[in-house]
């Protein structure tokens, strides 16, 4: 078989509905073969005949969707350089649309003798390596549409596409743990319920399991360790049939934006699947390691791992970052997500050392006419010196606000202190992202996510329990700013479990009353529990799943979640666009946009912020005073809203401000009970809030 010239753009398999074009970049090898599979596992090998600019390019006219390929790259083997070409390995593409099978840890695949890792390894690892598979692109998009929510309407629902919904008795058992399943009715409805406009999906890019995880019968159910950019995860598809997984990838996508839901991917340009230097040859490392891989720049042996994961890709290589945005191209373009959240995101911005941002990563982002206009969320840390990055990105992102967490965290269980950053949090963090421009949405308001405890586990225990991860619960954050409501774990004692109940509906509350966006981890509005577990990446069974049974939801909460999430979208005072101002903002207005007050009533002075004992606050958002038009020009007005917190352990009483404020309020909010009172408030009067709970005030009369 011979190979007719082809192009050198694009990357990848590209099928023509005549034949297919296979392009790849490899700046090291002497020479590209690329390798056909026949369904018996027969190869034949196709040299590709020119190379331009560094790309190695063929056209195989006839060879069309479903054929499976990889490529073996001939070049300099040598470790202490940093160039480690093996044709005796096989290697998926980076640029594959579809990967079929599974990675076995055959011995092959590594580039060493496991018993001289200084002795080469020649073995040939065909029969152990998942094949790159070529697609078919022609998809019926009917009149899909992106939603194109505005993020200060959206409402962020983190999902993992199998832990959602393998356990759900209503979808059909075929569906459970796919992308059709994640798309099916009762999931829809259920999303719809709860308001949710947009679903953030963790990894679903191409990954492979980690070597010791198998051997411990565990694998990487997260799925942070990506080897095929462009590819959508083969497991989460319903049939096995090759390429399959793009078609129902794609009809997820459809029916979740007919439902008016966005579709965010979590995705983890940060580091590959093959580890550090004594890693598999899968891919990228065996096609062109120095490349793709940032290495010690004095022992080029080794990698610069800024992820904790053993390697990081080299962002400063053109054609690296030309990955990383073609990737995120096609999931856009072809695939019709609507954004994406970065993983380690500080690790892209490390042109040199330090995270930079002004590195050409975020330049190509913000001058990029298709990825720059969908919604970009920074992981904004890594684990290398000067990682933490929150409020530093630039002003096209928003970020996880990891502040917002810790601080909502450290109030509810009464931490002392924490008064004044908590209304920092509250009011959308302009501290962190007013100074560049960006507004409260550049906040992603979260208090649980995937890493970590769920909701429930919060308010249920001190420390965490991951002996299950075989790790001797070394592994998993300690500083978990969690409290167990006086018992750790299950328990049976009736005022434990009513406080419980009263924190998570805090936690729920607040996020949902915060300027900013909020996200959702799956499973917290039904109270779901992972026994504690705070880092259930490689549990891939029920205590990391979603439990829809009867009696292991919690449908109070749950209906509590939807009523936070009604309110917050009736009144737009909730989810401003721009920040406070703290003044009046229209003339002859005597009341300002927000006003703060003490249990006395009186307006909130430097000292009772400074106080580190204060856990009560009352605060007026001015619904007469957002500053702000509609679509159509029209000012934006509404109800004005008294939010009156208490974290302390005893109940406190009240007085409710006068002098224009409000005549008459109605309690639409209780976090005590769980339910709106039907006995209006007078302006001026007192009020008991109960220990730890938050009441919500509607005013109802001038």
């Amino acid at each position: 078989m011979r190979a007719w010239p082809g192009t050198s753009y694009p990357l990848g398999a590209t099928y023509d509905g005549a034949g297919t074009n296979f392009a790849l970049f490899s700046e090291a090898a002497s020479k590209v073969e690329l390798c056909l599979f026949d369904p018996d596992g027969t190869e034949t090998r196709v040299a590709l005949p020119e190379v331009d600019a560094f790309v190695w390019h063929g056209y195989l006219p006839e060879v069309g969707p479903g054929q499976h390929y990889g490529y073996r790259v001939h070049g300099t083997h040598d470790p202490a350089t940093g160039q480690l070409c093996n044709p005796n390995k096989l290697l998926i593409d980076p640029y594959a649309k579809a990967v079929s099978g599974d990675v076995d840890w055959d011995e092959s695949l590594f580039g060493y003798r496991f018993a001289d890792p200084g002795q080469r390894n020649d073995g040939d690892s065909a029969a152990h390596l998942p094949k790159s598979v070529v697609i078919s692109p022609f998809f019926d998009w009917g009149n899909d549409r992106h939603p194109h929510t505005p993020y200060h309407e959206t409402v962020i629902y983190e999902a993992h596409v199998r832990g959602t919904t393998v356990a759900h008795p209503e979808i059909p058992e075929e569906l459970r743990g796919t992308y059709a399943g994640l798309a099916h009715p009762v999931m829809i409805e259920h999303f719809t319920r709860l308001g949710v406009t947009a679903v953030e999906l963790m990894p679903v890019h191409q990954f492979v399991n980690d070597h010791h995880l198998g051997e411990q019968g565990l694998s990487n159910y997260w799925g942070y360790n990506t080897i095929a950019f462009l590819a959508p995860h083969h497991r989460y598809a319903s049939s096995s049939r090759a390429g399959y997984q793009v078609q129902e990838f794609k009809s997820m996508v459809r029916a979740l934006h007919e439902a008016g839901i966005e579709v965010i991917l979590d995705v983890v340009y940060n580091h590959t699947g093959e580890g550090n230097h004594l890693g598999p040859t899968l891919s990228m490392r065996g096609i062109d390691n120095g490349a793709y891989y940032r290495l010690v720049e004095d022992d080029p042996r080794y990698y610069t791992d800024y992820t904790g994961t053993g390697n990081s890709l080299n962002v400063r290589h053109p054609h690296t970052l030309q990955l990383i945005m073609d990737s995120l191209r096609y999931w856009v373009t072809e695939m019709h997500v609507d954004g994406f959240r970065f993983d380690l995101a500080a690790t892209l911005a490390r042109e040199f050392y330090d995270v930079d941002r002004l590195s050409a990563f975020f330049d190509i982002v913000q001058q990029d006419p298709v990825i720059s206009q969908v919604k970009l969320i920074a992981e904004p840390w890594d684990v290398g010196p000067g990682g933490y990055q929150v409020g530093n990105f630039p002003p096209l992102w928003t970020e996880w606000n990891g502040k917002f967490r810790d601080t909502v965290r450290d109030f509810w269980r009464g931490e002392p202190g924490t008064l004044g950053e908590f209304a920092a949090r509250l009011t959308g963090s302009s501290d962190l992202y007013q100074d560049d421009g960006r507004r409260p949405h550049a906040s992603i308001n979260f208090v649980t996510a995937h890493d970590g405890f769920t909701l429930r586990d919060l308010v249920s225990y001190n420390d965490k329990h991951n002996e299950a991860n075989g790790e001797g619960n070394q592994d998993g954050a300690n500083d978990n700013r969690s409290w167990n409501c006086g018992e750790e774990g299950e328990t049976d004692n009736a005022e434990v479990l009513a406080l419980r109940s009263r924190q998570q509906r805090n936690f729920i509350a607040t996020l949902f009353l915060s300027q900013g966006v909020p996200m959702l981890a799956h499973g917290d509005e039904l109270g779901r529990t992972q026994r504690g577990n705070n880092n259930v990446y490689c549990q891939d069974n029920e205590l990391s799943w979603v439990d829809w049974s009867e009696q292991a939801q919690d449908s109070a909460l749950t209906e509590f979640t939807a009523a936070m999430a009604r309110l917050r979208r009736q009144h737009p005072v909730f989810r401003r666009r721009r920040f406070f101002q703290g003044r009046p903002l229209r003339s002859g207005e005597d009341l300002r946009d927000i006003a703060w007050f003490a249990p006395s009533g009186s307006e909130m002075t430097a000292e009772d912020w400074e106080l580190d004992f204060g856990r009560c606050v009352l605060v007026f958002l001015n619904g007469q005073a957002m500053g702000e038009m509609d679509a159509r020009g029209q000012w934006v007005t509404d109800d004005s809203f008294l939010l009156c917190f208490n974290a302390h352990y005893e109940d406190v009483e009240a007085k409710i401000p006068n002098g224009g404020y409000g005549g008459e309020w109605a309690v639409v909010v209780d976090t005590a009970t769980g339910e709106a009172a039907e006995e209006p408030v007078a302006g001026g009067s007192a009020i008991t809030i109960p220990a730890r709970s938050l009441i919500v005030l509607q005013r109802t009369e001038e």
